[in-house]
C-alpha cells in the first residue's frame, strides 16, 4: 500500500485547510466510503419508500436477511483471503503476474463452496420450517453469495491500490439498486421488503461483477499453476488461524447474546437480539475512523522507516542497522500513541452527540444502556487490530495468533458471564476480550523489538533440512602409520 502513502504525502505536504479536507476525504474513499454507501443506500430506500410503515414481520425478516448475508458473507471468505493475497504479494515480488488469476480462481472457488456448503442447508430449513416462500429465500441467498464474492475480491483490487475505482463501483451498484427499488415498488408495484431485497442483492451481485472484470483487466494471463495456490495454505496456516479467530472474535459476543432471554425469532429460523445487534453497529461506527487514521498515518510516515530499515540490513553497516531500527519501533510506538490520542477524542465527540441525538430519532432505552460498554469495547479492539497489522510487518505470525485467540477466547468466555448481568454490562465480554488481545499484541510488539536482531540475521539455515537417515556425527579422523598398514 506504499502507493497510498505516496498520495497521502503530496496532498498533506501543502498544509492547508483545503488540503487537510482532501486528505481526510481520500483517506474514508479507500477506507470506509463502501460500508458508508450500502448503509446510506438500505437507509435512503426505507425512508423514501416508507419501509417505517411495513408490517413488523416483513421488516424484521428483511433487516435478518441483511444482516445474516453480511455477517455470514464476511466469516465465509475469512479463512482464505489472507493466505491468498499472500501468496500474491509474493507472485508480484516475483513478477509471476501469470500465476495471480490461478490464485484469483483458486480462492473463488473455495469462496463459492463453502458459502454454498453453509448456505444450501439454512435457506432449505428457512423455507421448509420457516414457510418462507422460496423466491424470497433464494434471493436472499443469491445476495450472501454476492457479498461474499464482492469481499473476496476486494483483496485483488486492495493490492493493487485501486481504492477509488472500487468506491465507484459501490456508488454504481448502490445507485442502480436504488433505482431499480423505486422502479419495482412504485412502477411495478412490488412489496417494499421484496423490492429492496432484490434492489440490493441486484447492486451487490453487480459491484461483485465490475470487481471481477476489473481483476481480469489487471491480470489478463494465466499460466494454469493451480498447486503452488494449495501449497500456500500449508506454508502460512497461521495466517488462516489469525483471521478465523479475528473474524469469529468481532461476532463471537453477537452470537452469545443471540442465546439470551431478548433475543428475537423470525420465522423459526433467523435468531438476532436487535437491541444489542443496533448498540454494537453504533459502537463499530463510533470508533470506526480509527481504521481511516492508522491507514493514513502508517502509510505516509511508519512504511518509510520500515523501508529504511529493510535497506540498512540488506547493505547498511552495524551503526546504521541499529539507527534504522531504533528509528522505526520510535515511529511505530508514537503511530500507536497517536494512533490512541486522536480516537480517544473522536469517539468522545461521536459518543456524546449520541447520546443526546439518537433519542430524538427513536434509539433509546436498552440500545443507549448497551451502547456505552460497547464503544469503549470496539475502541479497545480497533488499536489491537493495529498491532496485528504491525506483528504481521514483522513476520510475527505466531505473535499474531496469540493475540487474535486471546481476543476470541476473552470475549466468548467474557460475554458468557456478563450477558446474566444487567444490560449495562452486556459489551463488557468485548472489553474484557479486547485487552487480551492488546496486551497479548503489545507484549508480542515488544519481545520483537528486543529480538528483531535474532529474527533478522538468525532464521536461516546453511544446510537444506530433508528426511532420512541420520548422518554420522563424524567430521573428520586422523589415520596413524599403523591404521594405514592395516
Amino acid at each position: 500500500m506504499a502507493g497510498v502513502g505516496v498520495k497521502l504525502n503530496y496532498i498533506f505536504k501543502k498544509k492547508s485547510i483545503a488540503a487537510r479536507v482532501t486528505g481526510v476525504t481520500y483517506s474514508i474513499i479507500i477506507t470506509i466510503a463502501p460500508v458508508l454507501l450500502v448503509m446510506g443506500t438500505i437507509l435512503l430506500m426505507g425512508v423514501v419508500l416508507g419501509f417505517n410503515e411495513v408490517d413488523y414481520l416483513k421488516r424484521e425478516l428483511f433487516s435478518a436477511t441483511v444482516l445474516y448475508m453480511f455477517i455470514f458473507g464476511l466469516i465465509t471468505v475469512a479463512p482464505f483471503s489472507s493466505v491468498l493475497s499472500k501468496y500474491m504479494e509474493d507472485v508480484i515480488y516475483e513478477e509471476r503476474f501469470e500465476d495471480i488469476l490461478p490464485c484469483y480462481y483458486t480462492g473463488l472457488a473455495m469462496s463459492i463452496a463453502l458459502g454454498c456448503l453453509a448456505g444450501i442447508p439454512f435457506c432449505v430449513w428457512e423455507h421448509v420450517v420457516g414457510g418462507i416462500r422460496i423466491a424470497y429465500v433464494f434471493c436472499g441467498f443469491c445476495g450472501y453469495i454476492s457479498v461474499a464474492l464482492m469481499f473476496y475480491s476486494l483483496s485483488y483490487l486492495a493490492i493493487c491500490k485501486d481504492y477509488e475505482r472500487v468506491s465507484m463501483f459501490f456508488f454504481v451498484g448502490m445507485g442502480a439498486a436504488f433505482f431499480l427499488c423505486l422502479f419495482l415498488n412504485i412502477q411495478r408495484g412490488w412489496g417494499l421488503t421484496e423490492s429492496m431485497l432484490l434492489s440490493l442483492t441486484a447492486g451487490l451481485f453487480l459491484v461483485a461483477a465490475m470487481e471481477f472484470a476489473a481483476v481480469r483487466r489487471y491480470f489478463n494471463k494465466s499460466s494454469g499453476r493451480y498447486k503452488p495456490v494449495l501449497g500456500y495454505f500449508k506454508k502460512w496456516w497461521q495466517l488462516v488461524i489469525v483471521q478465523l479467530f479475528y473474524i469469529f472474535g468481532l461476532y463471537v459476543h453477537n452470537f452469545v447474546l443471540w442465546t439470551h432471554e431478548t433475543r428475537t425469532v423470525i420465522a423459526n429460523t433467523f435468531v438476532f437480539n436487535e437491541p444489542y445487534d443496533m448498540a454494537s453497529c453504533l459502537a463499530m461506527f463510533t470508533n470506526i475512523s480509527a481504521t481511516v487514521i492508522f491507514i493514513s498515518n502508517v502509510e505516509m510516515h511508519f512504511h518509510e522507516k520500515y523501508k529504511n530499515y529493510s535497506e540498512a540490513v540488506i547493505g547498511g553497516k552495524k551503526a546504521d542497522i541499529e539507527n534504522a531500527r531504533d528509528r522505526m519501533f520510535r515511529q511505530l510506538s508514537g503511530e500507536l500513541m497517536n494512533l490512541v490520542r486522536v480516537q480517544f477524542i473522536i469517539s468522545i465527540v461521536i459518543y456524546l452527540s449520541c447520546v443526546v441525538f439518537l433519542p430524538g430519532f427513536g434509539f433509546a432505552g436498552s440500545v443507549l444502556r448497551i451502547y456505552p460498554c460497547l464503544a469503549v469495547g470496539y475502541f479497545i479492539l480497533f488499536m489491537m487490530y493495529a498491532e496485528i497489522l504491525f506483528l504481521y510487518y514483522f513476520n510475527d505470525l505466531t505473535g499474531a495468533v496469540i493475540t487474535a485467540f486471546g481476543f476470541f477466547a476473552g470475549t466468548f468466555l467474557g460475554t458468557l458471564f456478563t450477558m446474566n448481568l444487567s444490560e449495562i454490562w452486556y459489551g463488557a465480554g468485548l472489553v474484557l476480550g479486547a485487552f487480551i488481545g492488546w496486551s497479548a499484541g503489545y507484549g508480542r510488539l515488544r519481545y520483537v523489538e528486543k529480538n528483531l536482531d535474532v529474527h533478522i540475521f538468525c532464521n536461516g539455515r546453511l544446510l537444506k533440512r530433508g528426511y532420512g537417515p541420520k548422518p554420522s556425527g563424524l567430521v573428520y579422523r586422523k589415520h596413524g602409520p599403523d591404521e594405514n598398514e592395516a
